[in-house]
């Protein structure tokens, strides 16, 4: 019996060890998804002046001729961006994650295309390195606060990728696999279509802050006037890639705060259940102490018994 106490007194100090390491880290993703949130929400006066000036830009109706924007069909090579975590304890974030990019692949097959894997989070580096498909690159160390260099490198590697010629390794489409930030309890994972860019990218739907900010009221949106130096077009072709860059920017700091309240919801779940198996453990060690106490009295009562009937 004593052996029993010994056993539930020790499973009650390394649950509670591992209790106290639950909530830390659920204190630790509470504090940083107010940030990550408002982030992933593009909130940034950055954001908003972009989306703003591709959506005036390409209200002027001409014909560009930006390759970002034109499909390619000299390769059958599809480009394919997996974000995932770099740490585990978030429930089933990467593995909801990596389960649509192993769909995404098998439809891409499906279609005579050839998907290219790039991979940012170390869970999803080592899965697919575990099962022997190659990845083209992979970025790790910073899914729960992305860094913007790492940010731009992703950016500016698919641009690259899908300006290269087909002989030397060109992709004809980027698409993105990630955990959309929705609310508190709801992130659903999504395949994003990245390049080339379509007409909806920029006339609305993402960009849909473009109206002016002198409107208001019952009063119709007026836009002012603007002289583009040196043309419509050649501004137009540079904020294509800085709004390429922000659109990435914009999917990490989602997934950042998908995997932050993914872990925070699993860590709180995981504390709850390290309380249960305490009380558990503590109720066996109170039954082991009785069941000892019992024990030690009723051999006492029988050694007494047997020395006054001797």
């Amino acid at each position: 019996m004593a052996g029993e106490q010994r056993i539930y007194k020790s499973k009650i100090r390394a649950t509670s060890t591992l209790q106290k390491v639950f909530r830390a880290m659920e204190l630790i993703a509470a504090s940083r998804i107010g940030q990550a949130r408002r982030a992933a929400q593009g909130l940034d006066p950055y954001a908003r002046a972009v989306t703003r000036a591709l959506g005036l830009v390409g209200r002027h109706n001409f014909d560009t001729e930006n390759p970002l924007l034109n499909e390619r069909t000299d390769t059958n090579r599809i480009a394919l961006l997996v974000v995932t975590s770099d740490r585990g304890m978030a429930g089933a974030y990467s593995a909801n994650v990596l389960r649509e990019a192993e769909n995404t692949m098998a439809t891409l097959r499906e279609e005579g295309k050839e998907p290219v894997l790039y991979v940012a989070g170390r869970r999803g580096v080592q899965y697919f390195g575990f099962r022997g498909i190659k990845v083209e690159q992979s970025w790790t160390g910073f899914s729960d606060k992305p860094d913007p260099d790492q940010s731009d490198d992703i950016a500016r590697t698919l641009l690259d990728a899908f300006s290269a010629p087909a002989d030397q390794g060109g992709v004809a489409e980027v698409h993105v696999v990630f955990t959309r930030f929705e609310s508190m309890v709801n992130q659903a994972v999504q395949v994003r279509h990245m390049l080339p860019l379509t007409i909806v990218d920029y006339g609305q739907g993402d960009l849909e802050d473009t109206g002016s900010e002198y409107s208001g009221g019952n009063i119709e949106n007026v836009e002012p006037l603007y002289e583009y130096e040196p043309s419509p077009r050649a501004i137009f072709g540079k904020l294509i890639p800085m709004y390429v860059r922000k659109r990435i920017s914009t999917i990490l700091l989602m997934a950042a705060a998908s995997e932050l309240a993914s872990r925070q919801q699993a860590m709180h779940a995981a504390t709850d259940n390290a309380s249960e198996l305490i009380e558990k453990y503590t109720r066996l060690a109170n039954n082991a102490r009785q069941a000892e106490i019992t024990t030690e009295i009723t051999e006492i009562v029988s050694g007494a018994d047997a020395l006054s009937n001797g």
